[in-house]
């Protein structure tokens, strides 16, 4: 159709898909800037103005207006859990951007009268008590009060869950179960248990206890996942790299995405791992899958990647801020032979390492598997978190051909971070200037669902400014990163990471037809206000996978979510806040802010004999009693 001028003309060669009138930032050094892409089977064909893609509409091209709207390569979250999180995401009251808890509370409450008899309402990940008002987390006699009949189940971070007397009584928890290994069932004074659940510091307790609740079963598990994969494109994002998990059995939990993948309904490209589940024979299960599937077995749009996110259970440090760093035992001997079997294989890995104590031992075992000429031997591998890597082990990465994936898990445990380790730790926590520096290759993920919220704009946020969600500035400006450099973490060291990019990460002719029109442009918008982008319109491969606004409508159908009475069938998944800005809300935050230096001066002040130590008094009439 005729659109601003635009009229059908190509025959032979016209576009599936054109989207003009963009502010469009390419990643592309020979053309870092376009107004209009041309798509044809899934692949970008011309990047450029409107002439360059007029001779490429023909009668049956869709052509769209970006309105001038910033559009934006698609983002790759380097670290999700988006295989687990789909095949739970209906089943799940989602407190992402909830910001009081009470609103919190309420849907609780209003949750658990909808819940059928035998079911659970569960708040797994993507929130902090840092976010709330009341900066706290519900206790118990709370979720009693909101749900007393219905099991209510509430993980915070990988620190604790708080449950109520129905879910106590789900799971089977008495005075007499015993507490399992690292972590603890708190009791009280008649030695029954309370409700708190505490990872001390495994978080082993907490996934153990979810898993007590139903799950999803056939068909219902495709379309949960469907509706994941749309709150995931929700925000722009068209691939991921999934780092498996706890509770994450291959190949069962596996198979809804490859029955989508065989279906042509995926609408994220997902690239996985496969992570050992059980210890005691993590190198049985790594010999096993080597013989069932290789590395990049699949196509662009699922795909294996390696193993790990763990190779052995005795080598993981859990990353709880809230409890000291776990001293593990002796490892290597096992994990050594987990690392030479990958290599002999040519399977590449990531690798979960919260400390720098245990990434130094992890590459003294990768360092004498080098001298043997065996590491890395071509194949991919990585370092996730790392928030407390050292400079000379950033070295010693960069010699054995590693990469890096830092997520924004201090985003909501920076707070907790330096309540243990200090500000100086957690300026550097983890020191993405010095990866950089060294030309490491950096991706950024989010950790979701069960820390971090899934929506990766509230990583780029903390990636810029270095501030959690509570508003805590906890990285100075020198380990911060300009708004294309964070950009580039979630897009092009994305890519590489999978050994893709020569296919995706930027808008260029050849390249995968991947790409985001944002709500608000990300380059010039406030820094505040980075947090509150979402897209308007998702394009993977050439497909509308996500619209909004004005392009409502556009986009696949999807089947009802199910079960109708689903927390995301009346909820929805992130509550979006409005824009800051200057807005009034902003300048009343930034006025208490005042008020309360004010008054803490006045406290110095006093304390110093400077001024009398009497607070003030109130002097405008319609406040005195």
């Amino acid at each position: 159709m005729p659109v601003g001028g635009l009229v059908p003309l190509a025959t032979d060669d016209a576009a599936d898909l054109v989207v003009r009138n963009a502010k469009i930032y390419t990643g592309d050094p020979g053309r870092p800037k376009a107004d209009a892409v041309a798509i044809r089977d899934g692949v970008i064909t011309v990047v450029g103005d409107d002439g360059d893609v007029a001779p490429h509409i023909g009668p049956a091209t869709r052509v769209v207006d970006a309105l001038g709207r910033r559009m934006v390569p698609g983002l790759n979250d380097s670290h999700l859990h988006v295989i687990r999180g789909g095949l739970n995401y209906v089943l799940e009251l989602r407190w992402d951007g909830v910001r009081t808890l009470r609103q919190g509370l309420a849907m609780l409450r209003e949750q658990a009268a909808r819940t059928p008899k035998g079911q659970w309402v569960r708040v797994v990940g993507g929130w902090s008590a840092e976010q709330f008002a009341e900066r706290r987390l519900p206790t118990v006699a709370e979720l009693n009060a909101v749900a007393p009949d219905t099991p209510v189940f509430v993980l915070h971070l990988y620190q604790s869950a708080v449950l109520n007397r129905a879910a106590l009584r789900a799971a089977g928890y008495t005075r007499d179960t015993p507490d399992p290994k690292g972590g603890q069932i708190v009791r009280g004074r008649d030695g029954e248990p309370t409700g708190m659940l505490l990872a001390a510091p495994s978080a082993l307790i907490l996934y153990s206890t979810l898993a007590k609740a139903p799950v999803l079963e056939g068909e219902d598990k495709k379309t949960s996942t469907r509706h994941f994969l749309r709150e995931l494109n929700r925000f722009g994002l068209t691939s991921a790299i999934d780092a498996a998990g706890g509770f994450q059995n291959f190949p069962d939990n596996y198979s809804t995405v490859v029955e989508l993948a065989k279906a042509g309904q995926l609408s994220l490209r997902i690239a996985y791992h496969l992570f050992p589940q059980t210890a005691g024979q993590e190198i049985d299960d790594l010999s096993r899958w080597i013989e069932m599937v290789r590395p990049e077995d699949g196509d662009e749009w699922l795909r294996l990647n390696g193993a790990g996110e763990n190779l052995t259970w005795a080598a993981a440090d859990f990353e709880n801020f809230a409890q000291p760093r776990p001293d593990l035992s002796g490892y290597e001997v096992e994990f050594e032979k987990a690392v030479r079997l990958l290599m002999e294989n040519g399977w590449g890995f990531r690798l979960h390492a919260t400390y720098d104590e245990t990434i130094r031992r992890d590459l003294a075992v990768f360092e004498k598997i080098a001298a043997d000429g065996l590491f890395p031997d071509g194949n991919r591998w990585l370092f996730d978190h790392a928030e407390t890597v050292s400079a000379d082990s950033l070295d010693r990465i960069a010699a054995l051909g590693g990469a890096l994936s830092v997520q924004n898990r201090l985003s909501f445990q920076g707070e907790a971070f330096v309540r243990r380790y200090g500000p100086g730790a957690a300026a550097d926590a983890p020191p993405i200037g010095a990866m950089l520096e060294r030309g490491l290759t950096v991706g950024a993920g989010t950790d979701a669902t069960r820390v971090s919220t899934y929506n990766l704009w509230i990583a780029l946020h903390w990636l810029i400014t270095g501030r959690t969600i509570g508003d805590l500035v906890v990285r100075p400006p020198h380990n911060r990163v300009d708004r294309r450099t964070a950009l580039a973490m979630f897009t092009e060291a994305g890519a590489t990471l999978t050994g893709e990019q020569g296919i995706k990460g930027v808008l260029r002719p050849g390249f995968l037809a991947d790409l985001a029109v944002l709500s608000e442009d990300y380059f010039t918008v406030p820094e505040p206000d980075i947090a509150h982008i979402e897209s308007l319109l998702t394009v993977v491969g050439g497909r509308i996978v996500y619209a909004a606004a004005e392009y409502e409508g556009l986009d696949e159908e999807l089947p009802p979510v199910n079960p109708p009475w689903s927390p995301v069938a009346h909820f929805g998944g992130y509550q979006a806040t409005p824009l800051t800005g200057l807005s009034g809300t902003r300048q009343a935050e930034l006025l208490g802010q005042a008020v309360t230096e004010s008054e803490q001066h006045r406290q110095w002040r006093a304390r110093r004999g400077l001024t009398p130590d009497t607070a003030s008094t109130v002097f405008d009439p319609c406040f005195a009693l």
